[in-house]
């Protein structure tokens, strides 16, 4: 029988170092707040190096070492890893079962992810990541009679009260995070390889306008912006 360890924020991410990318500042202020949040990292990130001498397995290593000191830095309560190989995901049922079982293990109130309908340039790995977690949300998940085999375990069905995705074209949500941004920037260096030692001055420059431009028109400085679906059935 599975154990159910209910946390009320899963953030799903396809790659070690998306999260921190589009959610680490409101992560870190949902922590703050006494939410408890989990990490689902879908893929081992082992392509995702320009050095050629550089091995995709050790990368991996490397890449997952780094994701959990990012997490530890922001307070995440568990990191989950399905070690999927980069650049290889798919729509499938397998993979979609995995997400199911999480969501019904953990009965979070609040999913959040890339956001799959991006137009044109955008990795593979985040549009199916974040397809099929939408799909495991709704209606899988929820569903009594989908994959029958977890209520087994123990798997009782759960209905997630809403998405978040982030890198949305079409944003309707914004977390402030004027308080935590110096947090997200540190959970970033905590990426080494895909970041270097320190942050590059044009890429804290980018993240810390993007940030203050999500914010246009509220009443604090620095936001991350999502397009937020909220779950009634």
């Amino acid at each position: 029988m599975s154990a159910v360890k209910p946390a009320q924020v899963m953030v799903v991410t396809p790659h070690p170092d998306d999260a921190e990318f589009g959610v680490a500042g409101s992560v870190a202020r949902w922590v703050r707040e006494g939410k408890s949040v989990i990490y689902v990292v879908c893929t081992n990130g082992d392509k995702g190096t320009s050095d050629p001498n550089l091995k995709p397995e050790e990368l991996a290593k490397i890449r997952e070492e780094e994701q959990l000191k990012a997490a530890k830095l922001l307070g995440v309560r568990e990191v989950i890893f399905l070690r999927h190989p980069d650049q290889s995901l798919e729509d499938r049922p397998e993979f979609r079962k995995e997400l199911v079982r999480l969501i019904r293990i953990y009965r979070p109130q609040t999913v959040i992810t890339a956001d799959p309908y991006r137009r044109y340039i955008w990795h593979r790995d985040h549009r199916i990541t974040a397809q099929v977690t939408l799909d495991a949300v709704f209606p899988y998940a929820r569903d009594v009679h989908s994959y029958p085999e977890l209520l087994q375990e123990g798997l009782q069905p759960h209905k997630v009260k809403e998405v978040l995705l982030w890198a949305s074209p079409e944003v309707n949500y914004r977390v402030d995070i004027t308080d935590t941004f110096e947090t997200k920037l540190a959970a970033l260096r905590c990426h080494q390889s895909q970041v270097g030692n320190e942050l590059a001055a044009n890429l804290e420059e980018w993240l810390r306008e993007m940030a203050w431009e999500m914010a246009e028109g509220e009443d604090f400085a620095l936001a991350e912006g999502f397009h937020r679906e909220q779950i009634w059935r």
